[in-house]
């Protein structure tokens, strides 16, 4: 079974405080999940039409558990408290087995 990925590109952040309060309670509703933090910071460089933003990338079992950990109540509480502080363009992608 492929491993299943969330990748978050930051475009903004707009409220440095409430993007806190959010990891904080993002974090461990992830960690909970089984998710893996694989990237979390800036880019060190950036190409074509890339952003000096904020980059996460978090590595779940599945896909199925990416997307329950999205949807469930720890996480949803945690994007409840990030409300507008952040413009961010997320996807979650199945891994590749080729």
């Amino acid at each position: 079974m492929a491993k299943a990925y969330w990748v978050t590109m930051y475009r903004k952040i707009h409220d440095p405080k409430a993007m806190a309060d959010y990891a904080a309670l993002a974090g461990p509703a992830i960690a909970a999940a089984g998710g893996k933090f694989l990237i979390r910071g800036l880019p060190s460089q950036v190409y074509e039409s890339g952003l000096m933003e904020r980059t996460v990338v978090v590595e779940f079992p599945d896909l199925q558990t990416a997307l329950d950990t999205h949807e469930g109540e720890a996480y949803q509480e945690a994007l409840k408290v990030m409300g507008d502080a952040a413009e961010r363009d997320m996807r979650v992608v199945e891994g590749y087995e080729g």
